[in-house]
């Protein structure tokens, strides 16, 4: 499939078909899929009713990976390459016949024609069949049959040539635009090594089973997503992450897929089957997100039904009506004929899908993922970005900094407080719990803990209750007085986030913690604020320990904020303006739903790539701004397309019917405007190459210098 008229008239065709439903076409992976009922239809009359059509299709298994796997042999060993050849031979043939014997020209033209012209009607005639006439294979044959039929016979044959050379030329395109995924898919080795007590075996790759272990020595590609169980080295991420960087591993670290292993052995454990990598996610995600239209695009898809019709309509009035009122009938047919090939839609209904395909494959490659062209559209409007604080805007690793006994000693308050906070997932309980073992204290045994909704953690500790949450809620339960609030308040203006630890209704201690931010924080939401966009930080900690980062960051901040009232602020912000929320995929769930676009960051790979409408693989704040940028220079792009196609059609619509124009410059109009739209669209595959040197994103000490 070369444009977007081929998954149109294969589209038509199987809806044609009994007992098939939902019935979805990727053009960039040339992959059908639909619901088939195999009471009413069968996979043969399938595959039958598509070549007659003159495509090849071979059915696929439903876990098969993502992606055109298959590359297109080159353009010359192509039908359509080899039609192209045979046409441009009997042209010149006719041309020459011409010179050396002029009464041969003519039929010699309309060998020429009829010949390359068969395989176009063909096609032709079984979409009309299929139920799609208004095809540019259909416009072509009347065209060029009418041509003939006016002894325009060499004309008839040049326009035939040039319309064979437009479908090489858009096939090329098509591929060199396939050719991003289809290497993204190939990063996996199709061999590893597995990893046995009798030494290493190599099998193939696709035939991992999670709780494997390969080896993967130096140089060598990971064969699967895992975790690393032996060895340490550094590991280039860049193929998936775009990451520029190898970032350490050693065990407990996790591994994908089709990174390369730069400096010493490592053991992996599979975790992930062949159809289930980061890799595959990431290529089934960039095919799947091809059907998700931007509203534009449906726009002109609308459009083009019926504007293909009113051109057939225009043309027939062109034919019939100038000719009663002033003669000519051949002059007029001839315009009519023309008008109906400058008038095929090809290069405006491609104009919106190629530029979504291009960016979106671009964005993949540097570990930008975006659910589809709806999403990169709306992204494009954007103009307020909040930003969930902890995982997001720091590095979500929380240190305890101060322990402050109010009775007791600190160890004695760090014990019995690790006792309940162990037993939970929170970023702060853990630092509380891996603070105490730091220090070789022992918890003590807490029974009956249980998780107060967005307040802390409650519980019994050595026949105790012992309560550990945020001031304003320990307020709630005890009183602290004005010395303890005054140390509380100033702990708290120093930008760290203060737990008070409750023993029944006493105060028994405080615990402080801080959070610091991500080394590129600072500089992508100066990058946001310079492209005019307002930036929000939305946190649960305190007002003070908000306000000490939005401070060092340059940011709006809105503190004490459980989930359901950040989610209300979101939809707040979303009155008169679009907003994007950016969060870790998890807690942040009810707010990243509430906005026009939800980015996931932070909350691991496979969460980021179905959490939200869009996700962040390198957790880096500046990638939100290179995102936005690349959303805007997809709808650059799309609009200039759009001029570009519709610029083409009404220049020679208006020369055509003025009679300055001809057959041979409409059939230029159809097939160029296509192709200049296309390799207009593919220039957003190099994005982020001309960036790189101009955008750096910081420094971030747990992956190196940043590249943009």
């Amino acid at each position: 499939m070369d444009c977007a008229s081929c998954a149109s008239t294969i589209r038509t065709a199987m809806e044609r078909l009994p007992g098939l439903s939902d019935i979805r076409i990727s053009i960039a992976t040339e992959r059908l899929d639909m619901v088939v009922d195999e009471r009413q239809a069968d996979l043969a009359g399938i595959v039958g009713r598509i070549e007659k059509l003159g495509y090849k299709a071979r059915p696929i298994a439903r876990d098969a990976p993502a992606g055109p796997f298959v590359a297109a042999p080159s353009w010359w060993r192509t039908a359509k390459g080899r039609i192209a050849g045979a046409a441009g031979l009997l042209l010149a043939a006719a041309a020459l016949g011409e010179q050396l014997v002029p009464a041969l020209g003519e039929p010699l033209y309309v060998a020429a024609t009829l010949v390359a012209a068969a395989p176009i009607a063909r096609r032709a005639f079984q979409a009309a069949r299929a139920g799609a006439p208004f095809t540019i294979q259909m416009l072509m044959s009347i065209a060029v049959l009418g041509a003939l039929l006016i002894g325009a016979a060499q004309e008839a044959a040049v326009v035939v040539f040039l319309f064979c050379v437009g479908e090489v030329l858009e096939g090329v395109a098509a591929e060199r635009a396939r050719a991003g995924i289809r290497a993204l898919a190939a990063l996996v080795p199709e061999t590893a090594l597995l990893d046995e007590d009798g030494g290493p075996r190599e099998i193939a790759a696709a035939q991992l089973r999670i709780g494997q272990r390969v080896l993967v020595r130096p140089g060598d590609r990971v064969p699967a997503d895992g975790t690393v169980v032996a060895g340490r080295s550094g590991v280039d991420e860049s193929p998936i992450t775009g990451e520029s960087v190898p970032v350490a591993k050693e065990p407990g670290s996790e591994v994908f897929a089709g990174s390369i292993n730069r400096e010493a052995a490592l053991r992996v454990e599979v975790r992930s089957a062949a159809s289930d990598t980061t890799i595959a996610r990431i290529v089934r995600l960039v095919e799947e997100s091809q059907e998700a239209k931007a509203p534009t695009e449906r726009v002109i898809d609308r459009f083009s039904r019926f504007y293909m019709p009113a051109i057939v309509g225009l043309a027939v009035l062109v034919a019939l009506v100038p000719p009663l009122v002033v003669g000519d009938w051949s002059l007029w047919t001839y315009r009519a004929l023309a008008l109906l090939l400058i008038g095929c839609p090809c290069a405006l209904v491609i104009s919106v899908p190629a530029a979504v395909a291009s960016s979106l494959s671009a964005a993949a490659r540097q570990g930008l993922l975006v659910k589809g062209g709806a999403v990169m559209e709306t992204l494009s409007e954007i103009d307020t970005i909040v930003f969930d604080k902890t995982g997001t805007l720091t590095r979500g690793v929380p240190a305890v900094t101060d322990v402050v006994a109010l009775e007791g000693g600190a160890s004695e308050l760090l014990a019995r407080v690790a006792g309940l906070e162990g037993q939970s997932s929170h970023p702060l309980a853990q630092a509380i719990a891996h603070h105490a073992a730091s220090l070789g204290l022992a918890p003590l045994e807490a029974r009956h803990v249980e998780a107060v909704p967005g307040q802390g953690m409650a519980g019994e500790v050595a026949g105790e209750p012992v309560f550990v949450g945020a001031p304003r809620f320990a307020a709630e339960r005890a009183t602290l007085g004005d010395p303890v609030a005054q140390r509380i308040a100033a702990i708290e203006a120093e930008g760290k986030t203060v737990v008070v630890v409750l023993r029944g209704a006493r105060l028994s201690g405080l615990i402080a913690l801080r959070d610091e931010p991500r080394a590129d924080a600072a500089s992508g939401i100066a990058a946001l604020t310079a492209m005019g966009i307002r930036t929000v930080m939305m946190t649960g900690d305190n007002a003070r320990a908000g306000a000490a980062i939005a401070e060092a960051l340059g940011i709006e901040a809105r503190s004490q904020m459980v989930p359901e009232q950040k989610a209300q602020a979101v939809k707040a912000l979303s009155v008169g303006g679009k907003v994007a929320m950016v969060g870790d995929g998890i807690n942040d769930a009810p707010a990243l739903a509430s906005a026009h676009v939800g980015i996931a960051m932070g909350g691991g790979t496979h969460v980021a790539l179905e959490a939200a409408d869009a996700a962040l693989l390198r957790d880096r704040v500046g990638d939100v701004a290179r995102l936005l940028r690349l959303s805007r220079a997809t709808m650059a792009n799309i609009r200039q397309n759009i001029a570009i196609a519709l610029g083409l059609k009404a220049v020679f619509l208006a020369t055509t019917l003025a009679g300055l124009t001809g057959l041979w410059i409409a059939i230029l109009a159809d097939t160029g405007g296509t192709v200049l739209v296309t390799l207009n669209a593919l220039r957003l595959l190099g994005h982020f190459r001309g960036r790189r040197q101009r955008e750096p994103d910081g420094v971030d000490p747990a992956h190196g210098p940043a590249t943009a």
